[in-house]
């Protein structure tokens, strides 16, 4: 931990030493909720988001807050290691392989041509009492096995001893967007009935946990998740077939998956509270997460260590610098190729609007996972060999 931020209500501890004004107003939002529990937390690739700074933890004492989980509900990572060395992939059938999964994985705002098997789809959820769900199932069905856009992305690695990795980040897509819309507004509109000490510009309005839309959003929320693990299910699934029709032999480990923005039921400090994470991964001790760098850089499989002073959660990656919109205004294109192109690096980036991603927007991985050796241990680590952005 880097240092303890005093409010007028509970403390920020702040695993990162450069949070900028409007991360820190936020945070502040966060401490002086009247529900807030213990203490709120920074991770070391907290930047500002949308009423809650993402790479932040906080924990709740019988609330729920939607902006507090975000928009790409159930967003996260998952990762398979094959028993491949890197040497049996030439630069042409990496970017064969590329283009297969390409043709085969819709990404940005394209969804597949087809409705998928409803059977892919999460199971055991009622989601006739789903209202949102519902809405928005038959469309679901559509973007069941897409990548989406902004920093979703398809990523082939290789770890120290140069055996390949697939790694998927992915989420939710339309339906999680829906329902943390939907809800949200609710909340708003209940918070001002209640005349709750909540300040409406702070975006953190929130749902008592005993009210029936609590317990709503909860369901759909919970079904978002499992639907955003179903879709990268899907992706890795046709991606290893991918690669089983280049190489017969090659075969895959277990999927590793963790999700990075959600609320969930959890005893800490003696309490049962709801922990919201956003953009953040959970690290209980010998729980392992995924922790993804920037375009171009190394990411990490890691082990928890069960930190109860971070909610037993780390970092979900390397945490922004400069905004979308600030990338592609400010960063110069050729160096951003060339340093994708000097690491030999496949990837798709050739005009301003690629810029978004690049690794010169984003913190360094490598402070950030310095800054967390108190929340996990680096199992592997993984170098990019080539990336299909989203």
């Amino acid at each position: 931990m880097k240092k303890v931020i005093s409010t007028e209500n509970l403390s920020i501890k702040m695993w990162c030493d450069d949070a900028d004004e409007q991360t820190m107003t936020q945070a502040k939002n966060l401490a002086n909720l009247p529900f807030a529990f213990k203490h709120i937390c920074l991770l070391p690739d907290a930047h500002a988001g949308y009423g809650m700074p993402i790479g932040g933890v906080l924990a709740a004492e019988n609330a729920i807050v939607p902006n507090a989980v975000g928009v790409d509900i159930g967003c996260g990572m998952c990762a398979v290691k094959t028993n491949m060395p890197v040497e049996q992939f030439s630069r042409k059938s990496l970017n064969e392989i590329l283009d297969k999964i390409r043709s085969l994985i819709p990404s940005g705002f394209n969804h597949q041509k087809e409705k998928q098997d409803k059977n892919l789809m999460p199971q055991g959820f009622h989601i006739d009492e789903m209202v949102v769900v519902q809405q928005e199932y038959n469309a679901a069905l559509t973007q069941l096995g897409t990548l989406g856009g902004g920093n979703h992305f398809i990523e082939i690695q290789k770890d120290e001893q140069d055996i390949v990795w697939i790694m998927i980040h992915s989420g939710s897509r339309n339906i999680g967007l829906k329902v943390a819309e939907h809800y949200n507004s609710i909340a708003k509109k209940i918070n001002a009935l209640l005349n709750t000490p909540v300040n409406p510009k702070a975006d953190l309005a929130f749902l008592p946990v005993e009210t029936k839309e609590a317990q709503l959003y909860f369901s759909e929320m919970e079904y978002c998740t499992a639907f955003a693990l179903a879709n990268r299910k899907l992706m890795m699934q046709r991606i290893q077939q991918v690669f089983s029709d280049f190489i017969h032999t090659i075969t895959f480990g277990q999927i590793i998956n963790i999700a990075h923005n959600y609320a969930v039921w959890e005893e800490h400090f003696g309490k049962m509270v709801v922990v919201h994470r956003k953009g953040a991964t959970s690290a209980k001790a010998g729980e392992t997460g995924i922790i993804p760098g920037s375009q171009g850089t190394k990411s990490y499989i890691v082990e928890g260590l069960g930190n109860p002073e971070s909610f037993m959660s780390c970092s979900h990656g390397a945490g922004r610098v400069m905004s979308r919109n600030q990338a592609i205004k400010n960063l110069n294109l050729e160096e951003e190729i060339q340093k994708l192109n000097t690491k030999g690096i496949i990837h798709s980036i050739s005009s301003r609007k690629d810029l978004d991603e690049a690794s010169s927007a984003y913190k360094s991985i490598d402070d950030v996972m310095r800054s967390q050796s108190d929340l996990v241990k680096i199992k592997y680590e993984l170098s990019p060999l080539a990336v299909i952005k989203g």
